[in-house]
């Protein structure tokens, strides 16, 4: 029994007082409107987590959405596939696929600086590249534990075209060089180690000596 029904069943039982009763359908007719807000709420709410929606679509909206999700991902593979196969790296990086060259949404890229204070280090970084690219940008890793401003010790980068600055222009070969460049110049306005971006700022000198005895060890 809904609450609309058990609202009206319970006025029913009452005595027929006419000023009881108008008090009593005045009562209800708030009710059912608070009830009628509550649920619409919850319609709305369950549709912004992802169900409902779901729910009530037809067969063919169903069809449909996965016939969309199936396009875009065969997309997103021609892609990736382009942009590897027309990667433009510098001499000291390299591209390797862990799952091999069926699995292009997931493989390491290696960074060795042959100059600047990272130079002869060897940094690993993972990229997982989304379903919906290139209208969004891979999620890249380090994977090398490194002493630097714009890398925390949980491998994330700090890297603007890997957020608010991303274009689908842009493409895997402008981020490794985006990284790269990240060894060439840190930077310490924007940082993520800020213990490491305050010696940057304050101090290059021993930044660079930071910097290198964590590469010798």
């Amino acid at each position: 029994m809904d609450l609309e029904t058990w609202f009206y069943n319970n006025i029913k039982s009452k005595k027929k007082g006419c000023v009881e009763g108008m008090r009593n359908i005045f009562f209800v007719g708030i009710m059912i409107k608070l009830f009628k807000v509550k649920e619409k709420q919850r319609e709305v709410s369950e549709n912004a987590n992802g169900r409902g929606s779901i729910k009530n679509q037809t067969a063919g909206e169903l069809r449909l959405h996965k016939g969309f999700s199936v396009r875009a991902s065969h997309q997103c593979q021609l892609g990736i596939r382009d942009d590897i196969s027309e990667l433009n790296l510098p001499k000291s990086c390299t591209i390797a696929f862990r799952n091999g060259k069926d699995d292009l949404m997931n493989f390491e890229v290696s960074i060795r600086p042959d100059e600047g204070s990272y130079r002869g280090g060897k940094f690993l970084f993972s990229f997982q590249v989304s379903p919906i690219y290139p209208h969004e940008a891979p999620k890249v890793k380090c994977k090398t534990k490194v002493y630097h401003p714009n890398i925390d010790l949980e491998g994330n980068v700090c890297l603007n075209i890997l957020r608010e600055d991303w274009k689908p222009v842009l493409n895997i070969n402008t981020i490794v060089y985006g990284l790269y460049h990240l060894f060439m110049e840190p930077n310490h306005e924007d940082p993520l180690n800020r213990d490491a971006a305050a010696v940057l700022r304050d101090d290059p000198k021993r930044f660079h000596y930071n910097v290198r005895k964590a590469i010798a060890s």
